[in-house]
């Protein structure tokens, strides 16, 4: 393996790629399979939650782009309990991978916005399934209170646990315009909170959203380059019905990213990332009755497929353009 190998600053265009297995950007596949020597598999849950944002209690409505699911729309259904909700995915990926392992993933809404003896309850069902071999909790960095920090650093040093925070971008403007109700401040805050107890980290952004230049998504990737996290999620901006964005779109607020756009970005979000960083995910998909655009999302091979085809004829990878000093530039100022 050659992941490990330092990329040298100046002239690379005759210097061999870093590689991940077959792939020139480090990802979660190839980390979970050199971790615990399997596949594994996160098993997506709704635990019932809700957000702070649509309860009212410091905004109403939602993000703009969540659908009415809390981006859980492939996860299990809230009308059954966790141990169901588990076993009946696992089983539907086990068919496939018979020896494969499993990691319970709340994902649904905001997953850590209850009190601390409820998240308790919830967590260690999970932890007690067979098969399972960690966490992943996602949630909002204005949802982490002390006691909640304690509990999370309780459970990371007995199972194997990530915490994936929503950032979506690091543009204010753009987060109230998209109704995320917490500002960048607050991200950085909450990535400190966790890993002042070594857990880890995956920040999500989310490439198109309304208003945004190509330059200010790289900017947020930029940033994220800077904090210390250890996981990133790529999205591309999905329009849903039935969610608040769709009047934005109506409003001409919102165009939708070319493949060839969205497919460019990404590779050059890799570029600049430090190798070690996993990534979780370079693009998505939403449900078909769902969906109003951009169409061409919905065939997610050929997309994950122009990223590796990009990496590969530009003979670029990920890391490529990184460089310590990234971590070293001051943070821009950016207006309310």
């Amino acid at each position: 393996m050659n992941s490990n190998r330092k990329h040298n600053e100046g002239d690379t265009h005759n210097t061999p790629p870093l590689l991940w297995g077959d792939k020139r950007y480090h990802t979660w596949n190839y980390h979970l399979r050199s971790k615990f020597g399997k596949k594994v598999f996160k098993v997506p849950l709704d635990a019932g939650f809700t957000c702070p944002n649509r309860d009212g209690s410091i905004a109403a409505g939602g993000c703009t782009f969540c659908s009415a699911r809390g981006s859980g729309d492939f996860a299990g259904s809230r009308r059954d309990d966790l141990t169901t909700q588990f076993n009946e995915i696992k089983e539907r990926m086990h068919k496939k991978w018979p020896l494969a392992e499993y990691m319970g993933y709340f994902q649904a809404y905001t997953n850590t916005y209850a009190p601390v003896e409820e998240l308790r309850e919830l967590y260690e069902v999970i932890l007690e399934q067979e098969g399972n071999i960690g966490l992943a909790i996602a949630t909002r960095p204005d949802c982490l209170p002390d006691e909640v920090i304690e509990y999370l650093a309780e459970l990371n040093e007995r199972t194997y646990l990530w915490v994936e925070l929503g950032l979506q971008t690091v543009h204010d403007s753009t987060g109230n315009l998209i109704n995320r109700a917490h500002d960048y401040q607050c991200y950085v805050d909450g990535v400190a909170k966790l890993r002042k107890h070594n857990i880890n980290v995956c920040s999500h952004i989310i490439y198109g959203l309304p208003g945004e230049t190509h330059e200010m998504m790289l900017e947020t990737a930029k940033e994220v380059s800077k904090l210390d996290v250890q996981g990133l999620k790529i999205h591309l901006l999905h329009l849903m019905r039935k969610t608040p964005m769709v009047k934005q779109y109506e409003q001409g607020l919102l165009s939708f990213l070319e493949k060839d756009e969205y497919v460019d970005l990404v590779v050059r979000t890799l570029e600049m990332m430090p190798p070690e960083l996993i990534i979780q995910r370079v693009t998505g998909d939403a449900p078909a009755d769902l969906l109003i655009g951009p169409m061409w999302s919905s065939k997610k091979w050929d997309v994950l497929n122009s990223i590796d085809r990009q990496l590969r004829e530009q003979n670029t990878w990920q890391g490529k353009l990184w460089n310590e000093s990234i971590r070293q530039e001051p943070k821009k100022v950016r207006q309310k």
